[in-house]
């Protein structure tokens, strides 16, 4: 029942990560099939290797077997309470009575910051024809920011320093890319938190024709309007006069949007 049913709260709610604090066992000794045991038990103990637990001053059994395989299987990070805007909260009640309460919270909540990580490959012997269509399909597999930086490698060999930002969840279809199409026998990452803007494209008639611009906010407050750049440019082009000029027509055109 618990984990069926755990099973079906998740394919419910459908969230994009679970994040759980450190695991609280508790402590003592427990009675069961093998005997009195200490507290976590070892199945217990053994399920959550590698995960962050602690005690409190309780002296009881507050992770079974069947808790710890469940929270371990479904988080995908173990740290302090992270920053969120609650949307809801819900408690699960046991049945003993303790000083402190006996219950788990879970609480669904949206954040502003995605989780990124870096991942980077230095690179010597590569034909330099192959960077530009590398960069193209790191792009097409989700990449964020993808960028060469020259530099000096051992035996002082010039080389390139492919740096790609990408969601966490892409991790491997990155990593897939840099292997399969560079020469590259190793790959570093870092993890990293990348908070974006709330985005939108509204559009604006100008005398160059119809233009779309993309409004950035910041806690719903507009911080950046920006022209998109193919538009601009195709309009430069139509009436044969300089990027910067149908930029600055166009910056008053959105002015006067947001002024009407």
């Amino acid at each position: 029942m618990d984990i069926v049913g755990t099973a079906i709260c998740i394919d419910y709610i459908n969230p994009d990560k679970i994040v759980s604090s450190p695991v609280n066992t508790g402590r003592g000794f427990v009675k069961c099939q093998h005997g009195i045991m200490p507290v976590p038990a070892p199945a217990t103990l053994n399920i959550l290797k590698d995960v962050p637990i602690y005690a409190d001053e309780r002296e009881m059994e507050l992770t079974t077997p069947t808790g710890a395989a469940v929270i371990k299987t479904l988080a995908s990070e173990f740290r302090k309470f992270p920053e969120l805007k609650v949307k809801k909260a819900g408690y699960g009640c046991g049945k003993r009575n303790t000083e402190k309460p006996n219950v788990l919270r879970v609480i669904l909540g949206e954040t502003d910051s995605q989780e990124n990580c870096i991942l980077e490959a230095t690179i010597d012997d590569m034909n330099p024809q192959i960077y530009g269509y590398l960069m193209d399909k790191l792009f097409e597999e989700g990449a964020k920011d993808v960028y060469f930086t020259p530099v000096y490698m051992k035996k002082n060999r010039p080389g390139i320093v492919i740096t790609v930002t990408a969601p966490v969840i892409l991790e491997d279809r990155i990593k897939e890319v840099l292997f399969r199409e560079t020469t590259t026998i190793g790959i570093r990452k870092l993890n990293i938190e990348r908070t974006e803007l709330q985005r939108e494209f509204k559009k604006v008639g100008t005398e160059f024709g119809e233009i779309s611009f993309k409004v950035s906010k910041y806690k719903d407050r507009v911080v950046n309007v920006t022209p998109e750049y193919e538009d601009v440019k195709k309009a430069a082009e139509r009436a044969n006069l300089p990027l910067k000029e149908i930029y600055g027509a166009i910056s008053r055109h959105i002015g006067e949007f947001y002024n009407r």
